[in-house]
């Protein structure tokens, strides 16, 4: 049993694309991608539900970890691609925050629906 699982290992590692899908550099950073992917999922929603200091802890992870993706040997661009990925979410949630929060997007938001809410009480 332990010669076959020896060979079907030797098989994998001979082959460079088996080998790279078999290996840490590959599935970590897949792994990884459900962070982005859910910030860019939540670019949709409402601004109101964004959390600064997350937000914040975020942008600086991504960051850091994109500077350790090209420190490590080999070089894993896949995982800097996930994290910058990241990085452009984040930064798109900040922004979203701030403006939100910060430079008058939640009084031109309430603004609006009160403008609506008159337009539809005189209707």
């Amino acid at each position: 049993m332990a010669a076959a699982i020896k060979a079907i290992n030797a098989k994998i590692r001979s082959n460079k694309v088996l080998d790279y899908v078999c290996s840490t550099h590959f599935w970590g950073p897949v792994s990884n991608f459900g962070i982005p992917i859910a910030a860019v999922m939540d670019t949709q929603k409402d601004p109101e539900i964004i959390s600064g200091p997350m937000t914040g802890a975020l942008v600086v992870y991504a960051v850091t970890f994109m500077r350790y993706s090209l420190a490590v040997t080999p070089k894993n661009y896949l995982l800097f691609a996930c994290h910058l990925t990241n990085f452009g979410a984040q930064t798109t949630q900040g922004y979203r925050y701030l403006n939100y929060w910060n430079w008058g997007g939640r009084e031109a938001q309430l603004a609006e629906k009160a403008k609506q809410g008159a337009e539809a009480a005189q209707a």
